[in-house]
């Protein structure tokens, strides 16, 4: 299996251990701030750790990994005998981890191209598994990045929250917080669409609102081969239900994959949150 070309993401990719170890994988942590404590993604603090955390009310920001992590990251690869690195990341519209992996990748010591790929979660997991496919058929530094932006530009999610608080806090709602306003009681149908979280649908119930979440995702799988995650925080009977359901409806599915999302990711959209990435192959 090649590994001339080494491929390095971030931890919200939230890409399935076996997966990472799989295809070699490297994942760089961002980092929760839990009051005074600063702690790393996925190593440090969990998804139930941090549910229990907002639902106390207690202060929880997010930052980006450094560019002196990203360089480690980097020597790393290089060390273990990698001639180029793909660095693939969370959209920047969400956090300044695209430009801490330019700053590092600047003084790298083999090339490294580092792409925004406007995703989240899995959808940021496909484009890595993506990429780390083309590599190990041989493929180039070039081509591996094609297969990345390939798969992005295919690739859609949609997400369920039960409030629009946390996102709101985090900054993170973009046009949907001047649609909605004060609304709350809103149940919301939130999409990723340019990098950025938008406003889908409203609906006025949990129960319509993760049905209409089922259609749309059926909807847009068709009848193509297509990989479908589903992400939950705190919701577990939530996420297994709909898996199911999906499985049933979408003819074309290759892979499902069912996860709690990290800490960083539920930081932003709080416990009850509902997701689901379509990316066709």
């Amino acid at each position: 299996m090649s590994r001339h070309v080494a491929i390095v993401t971030d931890s919200t990719a939230y890409l399935p251990p076996q997966a990472m170890e799989r295809h070699g994988i490297t994942a760089v942590p961002l980092t929760v701030v839990l009051g005074d404590q600063a702690l790393e993604e996925g190593t440090e603090i969990s998804a139930r750790s941090l549910a229990i955390a907002l639902q106390k009310r207690r202060s929880v920001t997010t930052s980006r990994p450094s560019p002196e992590v990203f360089a480690a990251a980097y020597r790393a690869a290089a060390d273990a005998g990698a001639t180029g690195i793909v660095s693939l990341h969370l959209s920047a519209e969400f956090s300044g981890t695209y430009d801490a992996a330019v700053l590092a990748a600047r003084e790298a010591p083999v090339p490294v191209r580092v792409v925004d790929t406007g995703m989240v979660a899995m959808a940021l997991g496909f484009c890595a598994l993506a990429a780390a496919e083309t590599v190990e058929a041989d493929g180039s530094l070039d081509e591996a990045v094609a297969a990345a932006e390939k798969r992005a530009a295919g690739t859609y999610a949609y997400f369920y929250v039960d409030t629009l608080d946390y996102l709101r806090r985090g900054g993170r709602i973009g046009a949907a917080a001047a649609l909605f306003g004060s609304a709350l009681a809103v149940k919301p149908l939130l999409q990723l669409d340019g990098g950025r979280i938008e406003f889908l649908e409203k609906v006025r119930t949990a129960s319509k609102a993760i049905a209409r979440l089922e259609e749309i995702v059926a909807e847009r799988a068709g009848d193509c081969q297509v990989d479908i995650a589903v992400h939950h925080l705190a919701a577990p009977e939530r996420a297994a239900a709909l898996a199911d359901r999906l499985r049933e409806r979408v003819p074309g599915l290759a892979e499902m994959h069912v996860s709690e999302v990290g800490a960083v990711i539920g930081a932003h959209t709080g416990p009850g949150l509902l997701g689901a990435v379509v990316s066709p192959r």
